[in-house]
């Protein structure tokens, strides 16, 4: 695959997409999320991939929505501006909804829809030094439509409510604190600790496991708690016919550690 906006890279069961338009922020226009969405799909598609993690070259993790390119949208009609909308809205549930785990590595800022993009992933290992979180949007004017679909579910709406009105930046430990980032590490060790969590779960974890977790997430939301129950003896039963599930049952029995 060849890429303007990105790279990708494979190898230890792991894919690693890199944003690498750092002269302008890795902001994102319609060729970013579009490269994203091909990236992510061939992870997704990839048997040999586990783990994904993204990335970004430069100071900045993601400063949201190239403002250029949006201004360039401003003679879109309303169906024009939905399409363009509901292609970022994909994009974002493909990742939230990727059988596998996403670990976001935020190195800088990541603003706006770049911190949408580290929302929707499953791990957010941030620098203590450098890294800031924040959806801005208000401040000059526009709103994280798509965002909050996500955020509501990963922070509840009280706190998205604060985020997304207040438009507020957080440091790395006062995102944290917020439940939005998973682990603050040294600048220098981010590579280091996000290698460690990508192994881990490599190796510790079974993937069809953790596939079942992200589909039971995805769905949970909405449905009642009678339906949520029924739905989740079903996952039950599925899970103990599964290859994977007979496996770690035997391994405990028999007191072997089992490597994924």
């Amino acid at each position: 695959m060849e890429f303007t906006r990105l790279s990708y890279a494979s190898g230890e069961r792991r894919a690693t997409i890199t944003l690498a338009r750092p002269d302008k922020r890795n902001a994102l226009d319609d060729v970013m999320v579009g490269e994203l969405t091909s990236a992510f799909t061939a992870a997704a598609r990839d048997q040999s991939v586990k783990v994904v993690v993204l990335d970004a070259r430069g100071p900045a993790f993601c400063a949201g929505a190239d403002l250029e390119y949006l201004a360039r949208t401003g003679a879109y009609d309303l169906e024009a501006h939905r399409a363009d909308s509901r292609r970022l809205a994909a994009l974002y549930r493909f990742i939230y909804e990727l059988r596998k785990p996403v670990i976001a590595a935020v190195q800088g800022p990541a603003l706006a829809g770049g911190c949408g993009l580290a929302s929707v992933c499953d791990f957010i290992i941030a620098s203590r030094e450098h890294a800031a979180f924040g959806y801005t949007e208000v401040h000059i004017g526009f709103i994280p439509a798509i965002v909050m679909v996500f955020l509501v579910r990963r922070l509840g709406e009280g706190r998205a409510r604060e985020l997304v009105l207040g438009g507020s930046v957080l440091g790395a430990e006062e995102a944290r604190s917020a439940g939005l980032v998973s682990a603050v590490v040294s600048h220098d060790g981010l590579a280091a600790a996000v290698d460690a969590l990508g192994a881990a779960l490599c190796a510790e974890n079974s993937a069809a496991s953790m596939g079942l977790c992200k589909e039971m997430l995805a769905r949970l939301h909405g449905m009642s708690f009678v339906d949520a129950l029924d739905f989740a003896a079903n996952m039950n039963a599925a899970a103990r016919m599964t290859a994977e599930c007979k496996r770690g049952i035997a391994a405990f029995l028999a007191k072997e550690k089992i490597t994924w």
